[in-house]
């Protein structure tokens, strides 16, 4: 964990950066679809966010709570309503939930505690860069 300071644009520009923006999905993509199909599952893409949210049960949630934000997440990433998630769709989704923080943390400067692989972290090394 690491603590940098940044704001909308920084992140605005690292998705607009289709080059690095692409490339960071793809990894992100990679090490979620575990069994290497090529698509992301309802319980791939649970996992995932497990591990990017850390809450549960700490936050109050009830499994049944859960197990329902869960399905309305992986609802709104399965655009297509195939029943998994490609890259593609994941690649959007990710863009459009980016933009969304961008616009929530806005112009002015914030100081956040990042993990080292974070697609925020990612922003600010591409700013750095």
């Amino acid at each position: 964990m690491s603590v940098a300071i940044l704001n909308g644009v920084t992140v605005q520009a690292f998705v607009e950066d289709e080059e690095a923006f692409k490339k960071c999905i793809n990894e992100y993509f990679k090490d979620l679809d575990v069994n290497g199909d090529g698509v992301l599952s309802r319980s791939e893409l649970r996992k995932g966010f497990d591990s990017l949210l850390a809450v549960g049960n700490d936050a109050g949630n009830t499994k049944e709570e859960m197990s329902s934000l869960y399905d309305i997440v992986f609802e709104k990433f399965d655009s297509d309503h195939s029943g998994t998630v490609d890259l593609e769709e994941f690649r959007s989704e990710m863009k459009e939930i980016m933009l969304a923080v961008a616009r929530g943390i806005g112009n002015s400067p914030i100081q956040v505690a990042l993990g080292n692989d974070s697609f925020l972290m990612k922003a600010v090394q591409h700013e750095a860069s």
